[in-house]
């Protein structure tokens, strides 16, 4: 990847200490988006890996996941899965509980929106401990279809979160902290 590229990118993610509480050092994207080119550079050097690679769905974890996902959807010309909270979507829906650090959460999406045979990437901004997005690798294999790769903006790699994930496809990260 383009050191000056990744540079910039870097240079626009503004830390953020003790937030949500106290002791974590956030790291807030809101800069990058603010900046039309260097949002457009992110959605590219975050997709570029899997040019050509048949990537029929991208699917993305509510809410910061839809924000990459569906610039890196239309990029790649293909669809786009929003994986959501539990009660959330209309129809029948796949889902998968997955724990977090005191208790569990669920992701759902709808049964239908992926299907065996297709060629899925994953998206979200960042990726920590990995715990949402292995549940979201989990109900993409719900359904057969093949994980393609995982792609993110920001990858906390002192959290190991890639570990929990090398069972479902490569991890591609274009900024590491």
């Amino acid at each position: 990847m383009d050191t000056r590229a990744v540079d910039r990118l870097r240079s626009l993610i503004a830390d953020v200490p003790d937030f949500p509480k106290p002791g974590i050092l956030f790291k807030d994207f809101t800069p990058l988006l603010a900046d039309p080119g260097a949002l457009a550079l992110a959605v590219e050097l975050m997709c570029n890996p899997f040019r050509g690679q048949g990537i029929d769905m991208v699917l993305g974890a509510e809410s910061r996941g839809f924000i990459f996902g569906i610039a890196i959807a239309q990029s790649l010309s293909a669809g786009f899965v929003p994986v959501r909270k539990p009660g959330k979507l209309p129809r029948t829906v796949h889902g998968v509980d997955y724990a977090l650090e005191y208790g569990t959460d669920r992701l759902e999406m709808h049964a239908d929106a992926v299907v065996k045979g297709q060629r899925v990437l994953m998206v979200d901004d960042l990726l920590a401990t990995g715990g949402t997005m292995q549940a979201s690798c989990e109900l993409v294999e719900k359904t057969g279809a093949t994980i393609a790769g995982i792609t993110v903006l920001i990858e906390l790699d002192f959290l190991k979160g890639r570990d929990r994930l090398g069972r479902f496809a490569p991890v591609h990260s274009v900024l590491m902290f």
